[in-house]
């Protein structure tokens, strides 16, 4: 499969779908609290980043020297629990929504 070197979304338009989709299943799972204080979606999961990389032992490093000091080891621990977590509700519940169409279309 060809790697895009483009990182334009192929669908600009569903960014704001996506993100929202991103912070309900984030509510969710506790990760952001409803109705959150006016931060970004962008704010929220860094606050969060950095919540895990400290749970993982990383937070002094950081601080001396920064996200780029970090082998790509663990900056992928990091990503991992922020990531997976979400991603994999998401794709839970797409899945969900999904098999309930394809009943409906049956129907």
């Amino acid at each position: 499969m060809a790697r895009r070197k483009n990182k334009r979304p192929l669908n600009p338009a569903a960014i704001q779908a996506l993100n929202s989709f991103k912070m309900e299943i984030a509510g969710e799972l506790g990760i952001v609290q409803k109705g959150s204080d006016g931060r970004s979606f962008e704010e929220i999961l860094d606050k969060h980043k950095e919540e895990i990389a400290s749970e993982l032992g990383l937070s002094q490093r950081i601080h001396d020297q920064g996200w780029q000091s970090l082998p790509s080891k663990d900056c992928g621990s990091v990503g991992g629990r922020m990531g997976g977590k979400i991603g994999g509700q998401m794709v839970k519940k797409l899945i969900t929504l999904a098999e309930e169409d394809m009943k409906n279309q049956g129907s």
